[in-house]
């Protein structure tokens, strides 16, 4: 067992890991296309392909293991059992297509925009949560619900003012559907991650979720090296460099820094879950929205008019109170639970009456 010590530690290195993947990557895709790129696909496929990075922790993890393991010598290379590879071979492809939503909508929106408008997808995991695991509805989560459904609806109201400048608005109006769809898809694979944790017949490890975060990736890459084969992004990749604002050079460093900083956000998310909760890890993610909003003002000046204060004020609200029911429900359940156990040792403490 991991000791208290080690554990906070690790928790703290998770967290940073996952502020940097969650605020950078936005910041990274958009300066991408901001200098002259604009490769949909590869900008899809660059989310999920350093899923190569993955191996470090896993090899770590096997040679930890192979030298604790009681007997020596029986640790299994790979844990993951065929069902649960189906599972997540199909859910690293919708992977693939909600990184494609992504992409497009990062490509029309300011950073600003669209962090905002991912942030409803706490709405649509709730909801689709209730459909497949069975998540109770509480007046906290209908709040929520209500909350970021109304932020991402100011934003759309206001969509003239926030284009950039040169975008037709077809265009911008086709990137706010396209990350909403992201936003949605978002919101369905989680609860379907949770599904198949559900269903496994076997343990769900640490080592066993980094596994799973492996194969999906792998799963969403190659979803999108498809679509850059069909796309001819391949071909167009060394005349684009070319041409790119900031040089050649830089040009491969913004799409590998990419690559490594969208995979810090799934290991640190990944980290935090394992040594804390998945409830500290959405509250992270939602105390750092606003970083990323700052970052987007600072690095492409972009306007942050009333009504993205308006909907970042309700997008924090509605996180606030989803968060903040689920600790009250995870609070009455523990009392719960601790009266059942009070109740079940009275029970077993009483004396029998003779016959």
């Amino acid at each position: 067992m991991m000791n208290n010590t080690l554990r906070k530690a690790l928790l703290v290195l998770n967290c940073i890991i996952l502020a940097i993947g969650n605020c950078g990557s936005p910041i990274i895709m958009r300066l991408y296309f901001v200098k002259g790129g604009n490769r949909i696909w590869l900008s899809s496929f660059s989310q999920t392909a350093g899923w190569p990075i993955i191996f470090i922790p896993l090899l770590i993890s096997y040679f930890h293991r192979r030298k604790t393991q009681v007997p020596p010598n029986t640790t299994n290379l790979i844990l993951m059992k065929y069902p649960v590879f189906i599972a997540t071979a199909v859910i690293g492809l919708l992977t693939g297509l909600d990184d494609y939503f992504y992409a497009y909508g990062v490509a029309r929106l300011p950073v600003s925009t669209s962090s905002i408008i991912i942030a409803s997808q706490l709405a649509f995991t709730a909801f689709f949560a209730f459909l497949l695991v069975k998540q109770k509805f509480t007046a906290y989560s209908v709040n929520a619900v209500v909350l970021l459904t109304a932020g991402a609806g100011v934003l759309a109201l206001h969509a003239r003012s926030d284009r950039p400048k040169g975008e037709s608005s077809k265009l911008y109006v086709l990137g706010f559907l396209m990350t909403l769809a992201a936003a949605a898809l978002g919101g369905l694979i989680l609860p379907m991650v949770e599904l198949m944790y559900m269903k496994a017949k076997q343990a769900i490890t640490y080592n066993l979720v980094l596994e799973i975060q492996l194969v999906m990736c792998f799963f969403a890459t190659l979803f999108c090296t498809v679509g850059m084969l069909i796309n001819k992004d391949f071909q167009a990749i060394p005349r684009e460099a070319r041409v790119y604002e900031l040089g050649e050079t830089k040009y491969y460093v913004v799409v590998a820094l990419n690559a490594v900083i969208a995979q810090c956000f799934f290991l640190g998310a990944i980290g935090v879950i394992y040594c804390a909760s998945s409830l500290v890890s959405g509250i992270l993610i939602a105390a750092l929205l606003p970083i990323t909003e700052i970052l987007a003002v600072i690095f492409f000046h972009e306007k942050f008019q009333a009504e993205k204060g308006v909907a970042l004020v309700l997008s924090l609200w509605g996180f606030v109170s989803y968060f903040y029911g689920e600790i009250k429900h995870n609070e009455t359940k523990d009392d719960q639970s601790k009266d059942q156990k009070s109740q079940s040792q009275a029970t077993e403490m009483t004396p029998i009456a003779a016959p």
